[in-house]
């Protein structure tokens, strides 16, 4: 069993940064591909990145592309994204999200989730 908490949401103004990270409860942390996934209202659960299980492969949606950054510290038990230059359409919750499959952006395929942190972005 893991059980994921995320941290470091809250109220940016566009072009703004913030960090997540999500700290995750047991042993096997390094045994697990990691997600960051967001829900923006009235719409579909999205992936946004995803990280191998040594942090040296990622994933990323092309909407955040080359502005959030995904990274794991397997010492510490700790995945984190890094978002900058945030805009208005960035606004979600965020989940972290863990599988023992694969790296992968499907939603199905991780067994566990976070509570979300939300993140607004003001115009």
């Amino acid at each position: 069993q893991v059980q994921l908490v995320e941290s470091g949401g809250g109220l940016v103004q566009a072009g703004g940064s913030l960090r997540l990270s999500c700290k995750t409860s047991g042993r096997t942390f390094s045994s697990y591909y990691m997600g960051w996934f967001r829900r923006a209202p009235g719409k579909e659960r999205e992936f946004v990145a995803g990280i191998s299980r040594s942090g040296g492969s990622t994933d990323y949606a092309d909407s955040v592309k080359g502005r959030f950054t995904i990274s794991r510290d397997n010492a510490k038990n700790t995945v984190s994204l890094q978002m900058n230059s945030l805009k208005p359409e960035d606004t979600a919750v965020y989940y972290c999200a863990a599988n023992h499959r694969w790296r992968t952006s499907d939603y199905q395929i991780y067994d566990y989730w976070g509570q979300g942190t939300q993140v607004t972005v003001s115009s």
